[in-house]
């Protein structure tokens, strides 16, 4: 939207700008709500990794709560100066995370271990390499809405195949996140000028933001409990301070 006061970065080269004035509150962020929302991402993430590294999963999990962190600050870099390179700091780990989703899911029943991983390197790193020089516009998102449905089926057989309540309650959570989460980035998308013209704007696409960081956190804790099962570590889902769920887990005494 609109400047509120002066720049520190200078004109907008970002391809896309969200419904809230820009640098209405510090001329060093562009889109104050819409940095800050990124917080929720890093914090849930640094706990998902403290569980991961703790316990000892496999690095995979390590790597996936990282790669969350990586992008909720890619989205602040973004958000905060609105120019065309931090936006390629936030869409590309977009990429890559959905790429390591992809290998996580798929991987256990994939019968020829290093081709998998491969193919996802060189193809995250090919995307890499052409988004650097490429402006993608509505490509990138129909290209990233294909990836996220491949992961829907594999997803889906988890779920069925899961009979612990709360694991399948944590993959509800994981459902209802996202559905919540994208209702406000398209209403902050289509209704912009409307809500611009509220007392109060909602920050539809900073409670994206929020919601989807608890969506990435149930994605992991979900398929933490999955991968835990299938090892044969005997997972417990625990909830830190009462509410915050998390996976425990008793490994054999041989591994």
């Amino acid at each position: 939207m609109a400047d509120g006061i002066s720049s520190f970065w200078g004109p907008v080269t970002s391809t896309i700008e969200c419904c809230e004035m820009n640098y209405a509150y510090s001329s060093y962020i562009a889109e104050f709500y819409n940095t800050i929302s990124n917080v929720p991402g890093i914090l849930l993430a640094l706990i998902g990794l403290v569980n991961a590294l703790r316990q000892r999963f496999e690095k995979r999990f390590s790597i996936l709560h990282i790669s969350n962190m990586i992008l909720a600050i890619g989205s602040m870099l973004y958000h905060a100066t609105l120019q065309h390179v931090q936006q390629q700091s936030d869409e590309t780990p977009m990429v890559w995370e959905i790429l390591l989703y992809m290998y996580i899911l798929y991987s256990p029943d994939w019968h020829y271990r290093s081709t998998m991983p491969t193919f996802l390197f060189l193809y995250g790193a090919a995307f890499a390499v052409v988004h650097a020089f490429l402006r993608f516009g509505i490509g990138f998102k129909v290209h990233y809405v294909i990836l996220c449905l491949l992961c829907i089926p594999r997803m889906y057989k988890y779920y069925i195949h899961t009979e612990d309540t709360a694991a399948k309650r944590i993959a509800k959570w994981y459902v209802a996140t996202i559905l919540v989460g994208s209702i406000c980035w398209i209403c902050d998308r289509v209704f912009c000028k409307t809500i611009s013209q509220w007392p109060v704007n909602p920050q539809g696409h900073a409670l994206w933001h929020v919601f989807m960081s608890f969506n990435s956190y149930c994605a992991n804790t979900f398929l933490m409990f999955c991968r835990a099962q299938q090892r044969g570590w005997n997972p417990k889902v625990k909830y830190f301070l009462g509410v915050l769920p998390y996976v425990k887990i008793e490994k054999p005494k041989t591994q």
